[in-house]
Parts: C-alpha cells; structure tokens; sequence
C-alpha cells in the first residue's frame, strides 16, 4: 500500500500539462526515429539522449520514457511491415508478423502488437512499483564484496548469451572495460589511456560512446551494405482488430506477459530468451498450429508482450542495483548518471520523488503510446519510404549534433567518428555491442567497488570473498562459465538424420537474414 500511495504521488507530479506536453513529444519523437529501418529502441534512445538537455531531471525523465516506449513500438512497425527487426529480440514478431502483413493482415498485426505491449508494460510497470523497493530494501545490506560479485555475475551473463560466440561476447566486454579506464586514476589521479591528450584526462562521456557506437556503427554498416532498390512497404490501414483476433491473443498477452517479466528482473540480459520461450509456447498451444509460418496472429501477441514486459522488468535491477542488463537500460543509466544520479540501493531513499515520476511517467508514456500510435500507423508507415541515403544522412546530423551538445569540445565530434568506426567494425566481425557498453558504465563502478572492499581488509585479497553472498554468487559465476564448456564436449555428435532435422528448410529465412 505505501508503494501505491507512492506511485500515485509520481502520477500527481506527472500528470500536470506540462508534463504531459513533455511525454506526447517523447512518444512521437521516439515513435519517429524508432520506425525507421534497422533502428531498435536502444539506438534510438541514445539518438534521442541529448534533446533530454536542459530540461529539469523530471521533465527529463518524463520524455525519457515517452522515448523508450516510443523506440519499441517504431521497431514493432519496421519487423511486421519490412521484416525488418531493428533488435533481435524482435525477430519472432518479424516471423509472423511479416507474414501476416502480406496476406493483407497488417493493420491487426500492429494493433495485437501495439495493445500487447500496452498490457505488458503497463503489468510490468506495476511489478516493478512491488518489487524494486524490496531488493533495494535487502541491497541496502549487501557490502562492497557481494556487490562486485553481483556485476561481474551480470557481466558474465550478459556476455555469454549475446552473439553466436561466447569468445566474441568478452572480447568486446573486454574492449568496455578498458575504454572505462579511460581518465584520471579515481584514487591516486594518474591519468590512464589517456596519450597526453589533456581532453581524455576525464572520463569519456557515455552518450558520445553510445551515439557512436549505436548510431553511427550502424548507418556506416548499412552504408556499407546500401541496396539502391528502393524498400516494398506494405500498406496499413487503420489498425483494428475483430473479435476473433481478440480472443486468440489476450491469452498470449498474459503468458508472455508471465514469461518475460522475471528474465528482464533478473540480471540475464535481454529479451531474445522470453520472446523465443513465448513464441514456442503459443505455436504448442495453438488450436490453429498450422497456421504458424504463414501469419499466426499469436506469434506476434505473445513475443511482442513478452518483450515489453522484459524491458519492464529491466528496471528493477536497474533501480534497485544499478545494473543495466539490455542496451536500452544502459543508455537509461548514462541519462541518469548525467543528472548527478546513481541508481543503486541508496536511490530509493536519496531521490524517492524522482523514482516514483519516473515510475508514473512509464505508465503515461505507454498509455499514450496505445492513444497516439493507433490512430498515426498509417503515417508512420510513409516514413518507411524515405530513401535510405536521405536516412542515414540525417542519423549522421543528429548523432553528431548529439555528440558536440554533451560537452560543447570539437574533440567529441573526433571521438564520435573513432567509435563509429569500432561500431563498424565490430558488426564487421560479429562482436555484440552491449557488452562492450555494459564494460564502459559498469568497469569504474566495478574497480570503485573493489578497492573498497580491499581498503576494509587491509589490501588482503581475501576480502573479496569475505561475506557469504560473495562466495555463492562466484560459485555460480564458475558454474556459469564451466558448464557450457563441459556440456559441449560430452554431448555426442548428431547423426546426419538429426542434422537434417535441425537445419532449417532451403525457403525459411535464417536469423541473420531475417534481421538483414
């Protein structure tokens, strides 16, 4: 009842007309750069970073998450009318919903998905206002060691279910890690990495690296890859759905409601599990199967829920730990950390009206998400048509103009350019880019939290490992790490029938192609 009477305080402080002028703008701007082709919510949140500037941190806030929704529900638009998922967790929703766009469906694909993530986010929004102030609540008492366990545990599972190569996962979070050394030495004020350069002697700043990483890696990657045939969009009419199709999908809305809420409150990392479980589970319940492959309504409902409830539930390790475990969350993370704010077991108590608004603004901007979106689908749509070259152009104006407006140095734009280039080749040779930021925000909190915990024994590494929890969380960590490695060498060989059967069929697109 005291988080309730909490979240209705937030909802008081984000409903005025200002606010709400704030959260339509972040719906729309979101929903604008979110549609276009190969743009997930996380590249467009960190696109869209910098126009957060110079509002107060509540106003802020409210657009922010105006963004967040808005980005996820562009990159819904993109997979169902270009089977084009601008992240992969949106691949199963590219799957059917594509498919279902082409046999003229394409107005209920986007409105299951639309009214989907408006029940799964608004859900999982409400379990975040129960959960978040209870685990802050047991942080709280989770010393210095037990709590560098916990990031390196996070960092261990998020690099190791990202990418076809757990290899490539902790190159690239080696990479992060050591582009967070980057500045002066926090204890002794050395400068690290920095070659003299008296600009690198802070920290770099987080949205340069992301804007760089995100957005320009990726236009210089479809650059580089530019098709001149322009895109066939499919047209859209209204989005509405008949009575069969709202029986056949409020059931997978709750079920993949159910199952990606608690993958994103764990520190696992991402929505690619929940969204697969969730598809598979709607095609073994269908009284329709045979209608998966070729435009099952429940393939789009239930993975489009299961991704929103997910990013929900990210924010419960966010807010009560300070642990980003998506890409979205961690450009969530450098907003906050823009504003002086740490999110973490202090958060709840040190900045209770800012949590709480930023909780009600969740719930507004996903409200106005179902309210404007709907009615604008065909209009987004249009965007869909704009050329590519034009495209990109204009994600390399704004991700610079990003860049310079974070600290006003020309030096950025250089930087902007030098991690537009480590995007590019990363994508190149198949490296997942949320580990590497994950090392970048997460490294110096890590080594804060380290020598902490040896500064109270002493300098004895044994620190490390001296409360309980810290032990049980390496443990894991071990098991984590051993496990697969044991697994894949006694598993026997499959027999070339069973090689057959696991390959996919010469006319059903792989992943990889699906996200080309």
């Amino acid at each position: 009842m005291e988080s309730l009477s909490l979240l209705a305080d937030g909802l008081a402080t984000a409903i005025t007309p200002e606010n709400l002028m704030w959260a339509a703008i972040g719906v729309l701007l979101g929903t604008f750069v979110g549609v276009l082709p190969g743009i997930g919510p996380a590249m467009a949140v960190a696109l869209l970073l910098p126009v957060t500037f110079g509002l107060e941190p509540t106003q802020a806030f409210i657009m922010f998450a105006g963004i967040y929704y808005g980005g996820m529900y562009g990159g819904s638009t993109t997979s169902i009318l270009l089977n084009t998922p601008g992240e992969s967790a949106s691949v199963m929703t590219a799957l059917e919903g594509n498919k279902m766009a082409k046999k003229g469906r394409a107005a209920q694909a986007l409105a299951t998905a639309a009214i989907g993530s408006f029940i799964a986010g608004t859900i999982g929004t409400m379990l975040v206002v129960f959960f978040a102030p209870a685990l802050a609540g047991v942080a709280v008492k989770i010393g210095a060691p037990s709590y560098l366990a916990i990031m390196l545990m996070a960092m261990v599972l998020v690099t190791s279910v990202l990418g076809s190569s757990r290899l490539r996962g902790f190159i690239a979070l080696f990479i992060g890690l050591t582009i967070g050394l980057v500045g002066l030495d926090m204890n002794t004020g050395q400068p690290r990495l920095s070659f003299d350069q008296p600009l690198l002697a802070d920290r770099l700043d987080i949205v340069v690296v992301a804007v760089g990483i995100f957005a320009l890696g990726e236009a210089l990657w479809v650059a580089a890859h530019l098709r001149r045939r322009p895109l066939s969009v499919i047209p859209v009419g209204r989005p509405w759905m008949g009575r069969d199709d709202w029986g056949r999908s409020w059931k997978p809305w709750l079920r993949g409601t159910a199952l990606g809420f608690p993958f994103g409150a764990v520190p696992a990392g991402g929505a690619e599990t929940p969204t697969f479980l969730s598809y598979v589970l709607e095609k073994r319940l269908a009284k329709r199967g045979h209608e998966f492959g070729n435009g099952a309504i429940e393939g789009v409902a239930g993975p489009e829920a299961a991704n929103n409830a997910s990013a929900a539930g990210t924010f419960v390790p966010l807010l009560a730990l300070g642990l980003p475990v998506t890409a979205t969350a961690t450009i969530m993370l450098a907003a906050l950390q823009g504003y002086g704010i740490q999110p973490g077991p202090q958060l709840m108590t040190e900045h209770p009206d800012l949590v709480w608004t930023l909780l009600a603004s969740l719930l507004i901007g996903n409200t106005l998400l179902l309210v404007l979106n709907l009615p604008l689908a065909p209009l987004w749509a249009k965007l869909l048509r704009i050329p590519r070259p034009y495209l990109y152009a204009g994600i390399l104006f704004f991700a610079s103009l990003g860049a310079y407006t974070a600290n006003q140095q020309p030096f950025d734009l250089f930087l902007l350019l030098v991690f537009g280039l480590l995007g590019l080749a990363m994508r190149r040779f198949g490296l997942p880019v949320l580990p590497l930021i994950l090392g970048v925000i997460l490294g110096p909190l890590m080594e804060t939290k380290m020598r902490e915990a040896l500064a109270i024994s002493g300098g004895d590494p044994a620190g490390l490992v001296d409360e309980p929890l810290a032990v049980v969380v390496y443990a894991v960590i071990v098991l984590l790490v051993v496990v697969p490695l044991v697994l894949a060498r006694v598993r026997p060989r499959l027999t070339p029938t069973e090689a057959a059967v696991e390959t996919p069929a010469a006319d059903e697109p792989t992943e990889k192609e699906t996200v080309r």
